[in-house]
């Protein structure tokens, strides 16, 4: 990773957006907090410090590089350390919404979040509780984004989504569509699920 992206992104910065650390002194900071987790684990402290060691010397060698979670928030008040959730969407207002709320707490920690469309009904298909019609998939996929956009993510950058959608779903030419104009849905990568018997 060229260090003109470990500035623009992981470096931690003041409350004026003033870099405030050097990247060998990230590489120390993520190696401290990934390592002495090991304490919890019957180590031993000589352990933790070779640990520490070993994890600096990898990532300063840029041999490896842990997830951006880890690079931005390691040593923060929020710890997130976890890049990625799949969340559940249950075809009922309260399920949706209750998978939005869900999306922003993970999103502001600096979480990315996937969905799966598939149990929403398609577009038109009766509300027995209303009489109306459904407004399908794609729409509560717009919600999620705009979710997003409004979440700034560990102050370093937006939320990323996934979405999936089986090719079987009545809403998969919509879906696949939905991108069709570059300025929509700019936080969503989309992928289509296919069974192994097509």
């Amino acid at each position: 990773m060229c260090s003109e992206i470990l500035r623009r992104r992981y470096l931690f910065k003041d409350v004026d957006g003033r870099i405030i650390e050097t990247e060998d002194q990230m590489y120390h900071r993520v190696a401290d907090v990934s390592a002495g987790i090991e304490s919890q684990y019957s180590a031993t402290e000589e352990q933790v410090k070779n640990t520490v060691d070993n994890f600096y010397q990898l990532m300063a060698e840029k041999k490896f590089l842990p997830n951006s979670p880890a690079l931005m928030n390691s040593g923060r008040e929020n710890g997130m350390l976890s890049a990625c959730f799949v969340l559940p969407i249950e075809d009922s207002i309260d399920g949706i919404f209750t998978t939005v709320k869900n999306t922003a707490l993970i999103q502001k920690a600096g979480g990315g979040t996937g969905f799966s469309f598939d149990r929403l009904r398609p577009t038109g298909d009766i509300v027995t509780s209303s009489g109306g019609t459904t407004s399908g998939p794609i729409s509560f996929m717009k919600v999620l984004s705009e979710a997003t956009n409004a979440i700034q993510q560990g102050a370093f950058r937006r939320g990323a989504n996934m979405g999936c959608m089986s090719i079987n779903h009545p809403d998969i030419l919509n879906f696949i569509n939905a991108k069709q104009n570059p300025s929509a849905f700019t936080n969503f990568n989309i992928s289509i699920k296919v069974p192994d018997n097509l």
